[in-house]
């Protein structure tokens, strides 16, 4: 396809899009007025519910709809709940084609209205250009821009540039339960033939510029437990004759990271890959408004003073954030007791090339030798209840150079390349189950508050996503046939 017709083809699609975009909106005030919380059992109704209108809006657009039953999942009182089905669409099998598989989910994060939300987080509401709703951003908008962009070319009756495969979950807020264990399942199967792996589950490091994320830390979770008896004890008959859990557990919990925010654990920054050149220079296109992120924090200061340092310590370098304490007192007021067992809960998230046994033995040893020194007649225990591995992908890979022309057309400025500092488990379980290129291809903006009260997409956002989405089917068809051709001729020569 030569650049001339393809440009063409994308202002027909594109205006199919900006006529259509008030049809687009009325079907994201459907999706959000779902309320799939994954996370409450009393919603699991409803969560079925999304995932059957998610399939129905598959099928209209004539793709071949799996709904996977993953069976059931125990709650902590013993009930047995049904986990929503997995649906795996397909849409096309031109064998000239790449194939590429979409992931997304259609479950969210509890809402209510006296939470602190202006509108109902269940009504779609817009305002000055936002589309406030519960999973309007994460991550309904962002799936049903995707369907949309294929909608537009079957609509226009144009040639599907690319085969799709969809996979979209209803427990992503929840864990994922079931996915890891269907993807390795369905490996030589339904994803057999899948090329590329397209994740549409975050957002721009900045509310105007987008960005296109090639990495996340991991997060390895702590417990760390003291226990000097089988019963909390009155600080008047006890206190000042025994060796306190408290008084360990915090001692214990001081030992771990400087004020400087560097973690003391001895080896832990040993497999952190250096910063080279090539990777500085990245950082210094990028936009980020330093201020604008400590005025959304809160806080007075940050522990570095320049975007370089932050996104550096953000992405990159790992860090350890103390959590709570449980068996401890925490309600108002003062009650005199020792409790007999305190419980820390920490996490370091972890980057690249640091291995997760590895971070475990080190954290074990270190707290270990600083309880040895305390001589405490209570008992420690040391355990890493979870743990999450990082994600690193290559950003001059077809996916990355594909999604940078279509960025480029579409929004007129090429993406920032940025990592995510949480943690992004489906990114690396795809990488690693499938072996194919993976890449994080976010619509929304820093401030649509995912998770948060006030939960938006623009609809700027939501509707140059969807022609960002269609300007990528083309620009990845345009690659994958260049470098299968450029092959072929190596081969034949």
């Amino acid at each position: 396809m030569s650049s001339s017709s393809s440009s063409v083809l994308e202002a027909e699609i594109f205006q199919y899009i900006d006529v259509h975009q008030g049809d687009f909106v009325e079907v994201l005030k459907e999706w959000v007025a779902v309320e799939s919380d994954s996370v409450q059992p009393g919603l699991r109704k409803e969560v079925i519910r999304m995932m059957a209108l998610a399939a129905d809006r598959l099928e209209v657009l004539g793709a071949t709809v799996n709904l996977v039953n993953l069976g059931s999942h125990q709650l902590p009182d013993g009930q047995d709940l049904p986990l929503p089905p997995v649906i795996l669409g397909e849409l096309g099998k031109d064998p000239q084609n790449p194939t590429v598989c979409f992931y997304g989910h259609v479950d969210v994060q509890p809402a209510k209205k006296d939470d602190g939300w202006k509108t109902d987080p269940y009504t779609l509401t817009e305002i000055n250009g936002n589309l406030y709703g519960r999973g309007a951003t994460d991550n309904k908008g962002p799936v049903l821009a995707w369907i949309n962009a294929v909608e537009a070319f079957k609509a226009l009756k144009l040639a599907m540039p690319v085969n799709f495969k969809f996979v979209i979950e209803g427990m992503e807020e929840a864990g994922s339960l079931g996915l890891e264990k269907l993807l390795e399942e369905e490996k030589q199967c339904f994803f057999s033939d899948v090329d590329y792996v397209v994740i549409s589950d975050n957002l721009w490091l900045s509310n105007k510029k987008p960005g296109l994320t090639y990495g996340s830390r991991g997060n390895a979770c702590f417990f760390v437990e003291v226990e000097c008896g089988d019963k909390d004890l009155h600080s008047g008959t006890f206190g000042g004759i025994i060796h306190e859990p408290m008084v360990d557990l915090i001692a214990l919990l001081d030992s771990l990271v400087d004020p400087t925010g560097r973690i003391q654990i001895p080896g832990i920054y040993d497999s952190v890959a250096a910063l080279t050149e090539e990777e500085r220079k990245l950082y210094e296109s990028i936009e980020f408004d330093l201020e604008e992120h400590k005025n959304n924090s809160g806080v007075k200061k940050f522990l570095y003073g320049t975007k370089e340092e932050i996104l550096l310590h953000l992405w990159r370098y790992p860090s350890l954030s103390i959590h709570g304490i449980e068996g401890a007192f925490h309600e108002p007021g003062i009650k005199t007791v020792i409790p007999a067992k305190v419980t820390g809960k920490f996490s370091i998230r972890q980057v690249p090339h640091m291995d997760l046994l590895v971070v475990k033995q080190q954290v074990v040893e270190h707290l270990e030798g600083v309880f040895s020194k305390r001589n405490s007649p209570n008992k420690l225990k040391v355990s890493m209840p979870l743990g999450m591995k990082p994600w690193l992908t290559a950003v001059n890979n077809p996916l990355y150079k594909a999604a940078r022309k279509a960025i480029k057309t579409v929004f007129g400025e090429d993406p920032d390349f940025i990592r995510d500092g949480s943690t992004i488990p489906v990114a690396r379980m795809f990488q690693t189950i499938m072996q194919k290129s993976v890449m994080m291809f976010p619509i929304g903006a820093a401030d649509d508050g995912e998770h948060s009260q006030n939960e938006k997409i623009s609809r700027h956002n939501y509707i140059e996503g969807t022609k960002v989405f269609a300007a990528f089917f083309l620009e990845i068809s345009k690659l994958h046939q260049h470098l299968h051709e450029t092959s072929s001729t190596e081969t034949n020569n």
